[in-house]
Parts: structure tokens; C-alpha cells; sequence
């Protein structure tokens, strides 16, 4: 592949990032400017905010976002699988790897559960 197949391409990022910048540009330049503490607080349910917004936060949190991003992409990856199930040339292959797939997915999870990474205490 040459250089000049990706022309478009390049021009297409190029073009999306020009009206971004120049919405970003736009908007700080015609946009209200009425400065207000309020506003530049941090937003908590409407109600008045309790502490500082720089609090640091139990590792557990990130644990559990941590896990769930890991199994929420493996679900994206099964949707996918779904797809190809359909050929039936490489149904039997394909049924194999998923659970193979799902083994490791149980595996991981069985030793998230087992270290205690799913209790709350």
C-alpha cells in the first residue's frame, strides 16, 4: 500500500480534528462568561457537598471498576463469537474455543471470589 491510498484518511482526521478545535475555540470565545463559585464546585446530587472533591477513595473501588471493565470486554468478545457461530463450516472449532474462552473467564473469576476481591466489608 502507497502513501497516497491513505490521503483520504489523513484528510477525514484531519477535517474532524479542525471542527473540533474550532468548536472548542467558538466556544470559548462566544460563550457566557459568568464566573461563579457554585458553578466551579464540585456537583453532588444537587445537595450541599460534604468534604473536598480531592478525598481519596478505598482501592476497592478501582478493584471493582477494574473487574468490570475486564468482564465486561469479554462479553463484548462472546457478541463477536456469536457472530461466527453462524458458519457452520467452523461451529465445532469455534464451540470449542468459547469454552475454553469461558473456562478461563470462570477461572478468573472463581479466583477474584476466592482472594476476596468481591467482598464488601
Amino acid at each position: 500500500m502507497s502513501i497516497p491510498t491513505y490521503v483520504p484518511l489523513i484528510l477525514l482526521f484531519g477535517f474532524a480534528a479542525a471542527v473540533a478545535g474550532g468548536l472548542v475555540v467558538l466556544d470559548h470565545l462566544l460563550g457566557p462568561k459568568r464566573p461563579n463559585p457554585t458553578k466551579a464546585g464540585p456537583y453532588e446530587c444537587g445537595l450541599v457537598p460534604i468534604g473536598t472533591a480531592r478525598d481519596r477513595l478505598h482501592v476497592r473501588f478501582f478493584l471493582i471498576a477494574l473487574l468490570f471493565i475486564l468482564f465486561d470486554v469479554e462479553a463484548v468478545f462472546l457478541y463477536l463469537w456469536v457472530y461466527l457461530f453462524k458458519d457452520r463450516q467452523t461451529r465445532f472449532l469455534s464451540l470449542i474455543e468459547v469454552f475454553v474462552f469461558l473456562s478461563l473467564l470462570v477461572a478468573a473469576l472463581v479466583y477474584a471470589w476466592r482472594k476476596g476481591a468481591l467482598e464488601w466489608e
